[in-house]
């Protein structure tokens, strides 16, 4: 039981991806706390894994609800020793000068800086616990540009900016921040249309050509994820983990 006696927080705890690590932290020994705005999903999430979870509503884009779910699982559970970024939204494809500025706020406010507030609200208490591990998800849009996703491309790239900066503030505080940046992973977040009429993000990424020709699982990301969190990666900090079956490297031979 690699987290045995620690508390994880997960943003967006009840999505895609975040339910699946909030299951495999929980299984690994862990008491989690199931952060986001889906509260009837987050609830029953709970509800299934029993007394070592608790469901808590979070805006990560709002500092106070940043504030009331750190001291409501703080009082429950004691400190937070992990903090898993994962509560992020898509934007509606748009050009630039077709987007509205609300969308381009809402979109970096949820996906940017509710991590920062993230970072800015779990420090005390990882100080309190002697340490703690702080993983911000990004994407493999933070490596590149895609035409009518400025808003979402340029969070997840200073997604990767905000981890290393957070890395060399926090490192003597034995915090350790990293990155992991999925690819085409298989869920609602790029399976289901992102506004009224348009096509879904994995119509653009059909997995043929990448080196492991398939859409990702929310388990390849946990997988990596539970490792970058325990010990076994006790020197690994600032770092950005790419999980893309290839989609990066282009092509792969036939």
């Amino acid at each position: 039981m690699r987290f045995d006696n620690q508390t994880v927080l997960v943003t967006g705890g009840a999505g895609g991806q975040g339910a699946s690590h909030v299951r495999a932290f929980h299984a690994e020994g862990a008491t989690v706390v199931i952060a986001g705005v889906t509260g009837d999903r987050g609830d029953a999430l709970a509800a299934e894994l029993g007394e070592r979870a608790l469901a808590v509503r979070l805006d990560v884009s709002r500092p106070d609800d940043w504030t009331a779910a750190v001291d409501t699982a703080t009082r429950r559970f004691g400190p937070i020793t992990v903090l898993v970024n994962n509560a992020g939204v898509q934007n509606p494809p748009a050009a630039i000068e077709d987007t509205a500025p609300e969308v381009w706020e809402r979109t970096l406010g949820i996906n940017l800086t509710g991590q920062f507030l993230g970072i800015r609200a779990v420090t005390p208490s990882m100080r309190a616990a002697g340490g703690g591990v702080i993983i911000n998800i990004g994407s493999t849009m933070g490596y590149g540009g895609t035409a009518l996703y400025a808003p979402y491309v340029a969070g997840k790239w200073a997604t990767r900016g905000l981890t290393r900066s957070a890395a060399l503030e926090l490192g003597r505080d034995n915090i350790r921040v990293n990155a992991i940046h999925p690819g085409v992973i298989d869920t609602p977040l790029i399976t289901e249309p992102a506004g009224a009429g348009a096509a879904p993000i994995a119509d653009f990424y059909s997995p043929d050509p990448f080196a492991v020709p398939r859409l990702g699982d929310p388990a390849d990301v946990t997988t990596l994820l539970l490792f970058l969190a325990s010990r076994s990666a006790a020197f690994a900090t600032g770092a950005d983990f790419v999980v893309d079956g290839g989609l990066l490297l282009g092509p792969a031979l036939r």
